[in-house]
């Protein structure tokens, strides 16, 4: 795996807003899950409506904080692999160019020798 030296300031970046993005979504996401498992537990648990309020909000959080943590995880893999997609594919765009730069060399020289076998042939 490449250091964190050989990324650009615009790589790191989008990284940043990529991970934060998704952090927002899934504690968003995942409020929404634990704030419905409260509501279920509060009308149906006799337990959960024991719990202190203190215990309830933590309850939340942790729900929160893990689903922001697995988003923002899985938003800055799928970035990276983006990333190395696009770098992937600029290397053989990269060589794709280089051979047709060489074969129109190629084609351009042989057009320039072939009137001059021509008339080398008509002289024989």
């Amino acid at each position: 795996m490449p250091s964190i030296a050989t990324k650009t300031a615009e790589e790191t970046n989008g990284a940043n807003r990529e991970a934060l993005r998704g952090a927002a979504v899934g504690s968003s996401k995942w409020g929404f899950i634990a704030g419905g498992l409260a509501i279920a537990g509060y009308s149906l648990s006799p337990i959960y409506r024991g719990l202190t309020i203190q215990f309830k909000v933590y309850i939340q959080m942790a729900f929160m904080t893990c689903g922001g943590m697995i988003e923002a995880d899985r938003r800055l893999r799928a970035f990276e692999f983006d990333q190395l997609r696009q770098k992937r594919q600029l290397r053989h765009q990269a060589v794709w160019d280089r051979y047709e730069t060489l074969h129109d060399r190629e084609a351009k020289a042989e057009a320039e020798d072939a009137p001059a076998k021509v008339a080398g042939a008509h002289q024989n």
